[in-house]
């Protein structure tokens, strides 16, 4: 009796097992992942002058890809198995091959590039060379070169529109923007901007631009239909981070100095609200939805999830040391975080709002890119 017990009970723990497993298999694999497809984590290691490949169905990694000193700005190519980033401290835009895991191409861009962006078709690349003072852009299909232009002193990025039409480089050391035609890069317009300007997002009907002005705690607004300035918005400290609503109607700007997040209006050029959110929070990424903007706290090592709508921040989420850039997973069932200090990638589900695994990848990562392929 005792042994048929027993093996019942054997029967029923393996049953038990088999069924846990099954279902975290379903948790773990992404709902838009068709048979036959990959889907990887690129994430640049700044002090090892490498990419750390990091497969999301497995959830480890599986490759380490040396790129060149100091790499940034990594972008996953819009419609070609390539992803791109720039090694700043090389002067060099670099692309890898998704399938076979190799640099396909080095790009001579100029002196201290930190960024890449694309067209919206994706067949030209545009990056901005801080220390020389140029912004290059890149035919996609055969990685040349094929127009460049000066700009004002330390460009920090290159951005498109959505439209396609301009290339906006905000120039650090001139406080001003530079609005380029995105076909000829010939200078449209230079329009002087708050100190030290960083970042910048554009509405969706490419009419506005908004630009984080680092050194005077402000959030220049252009008219780029002119193109000229509409207002300066004083923010309490500097902005960390822009993240724009997918309809374009808000802007939400964390400020690490007041340890809130600060709300703009977009169609009003003012700000809204600011709330507190954490210790210092750092970047931010909202859900397509517009429901969840999950913000990282650097200093406090989580993630803060915030109810948008009702502005109601939720449970914060313990990460690994000094987290920075976040990034969805296609479909949105994982946020993955890069951890600079901890040297960690985060693995967040989403659907539970929960910590899943920390994957090691290499020293003082920074930024991250997803492909699927």
């Amino acid at each position: 009796m005792s042994r048929r017990l027993n093996s019942r009970l054997v029967f029923l723990l393996v049953l038990l097992f088999v069924g846990a497993a099954q279902q975290i298999a379903k948790e773990h694999s992404p709902s838009v992942l068709r048979p036959g497809l990959r889907m990887y984590a690129y994430v640049t290691n700044a002090a090892d002058g490498t990419v750390t490949v990091v497969d999301l169905v497995k959830l480890s990694s599986v490759a380490t890809i040396a790129v060149g000193p100091a790499p940034s700005g990594v972008r996953a190519h819009p419609t070609r198995d390539e992803v791109w980033g720039v090694s700043t401290e090389g002067g060099y835009a670099w692309v890898i091959d998704a399938r076979s895991g190799q640099v396909k191409a080095r790009i001579t861009v100029g002196a201290a590039p930190f960024a890449v962006d694309f067209s919206p078709d994706g067949k030209r690349a545009y990056v901005a060379a801080s220390g020389s003072g140029t912004v290059s852009a890149i035919d996609c299909a055969s990685q040349k070169v094929v127009a460049s232009a000066r700009t004002g002193r330390r460009p920090w990025l290159a951005r498109v529109t959505p439209d396609g039409k301009r290339v906006l480089v905000p120039n650090r050391e001139d406080s001003t923007v530079s609005v380029l035609d995105a076909a000829t890069l010939a200078t449209v317009a230079t329009v002087r901007v708050a100190a030290h300007p960083e970042g910048v997002e554009v509405l969706p009907d490419s009419a506005k631009a908004f630009v984080s002005a680092a050194g005077s705690g402000n959030v220049s607004v252009l008219d780029l239909k002119q193109p000229a300035l509409l207002t300066n918005l004083p923010l309490a400290s500097a902005p960390a981070d822009l993240v724009l609503k997918p309809d374009g109607g808000e802007l939400y700007v964390p400020s690490p100095a007041t340890h809130g997040l600060v709300i703009l209006n977009t169609w009003a050029n003012e700000v809204a609200e600011h709330i507190l959110v954490g210790d210092a929070p750092s970047r931010g990424i909202l859900t397509a939805d517009a429901r969840f903007l999950y913000v990282t706290d650097a200093a406090a090592g989580r993630v803060l999830p915030i109810e948008i709508t009702f502005r109601h921040v939720l449970p914060p989420i313990a990460v690994g040391r000094r987290p920075g850039v976040a990034l969805f997973s296609p479909g949105e069932d994982m946020l993955l975080v890069v951890n600079e200090d901890s040297d960690d990638l985060a693995v967040i589900r989403v659907r539970t709002q929960s910590l899943l695994t920390m994957i090691p990848v290499g020293h003082h990562p920074r930024d991250i890119a997803v492909k699927v392929f």
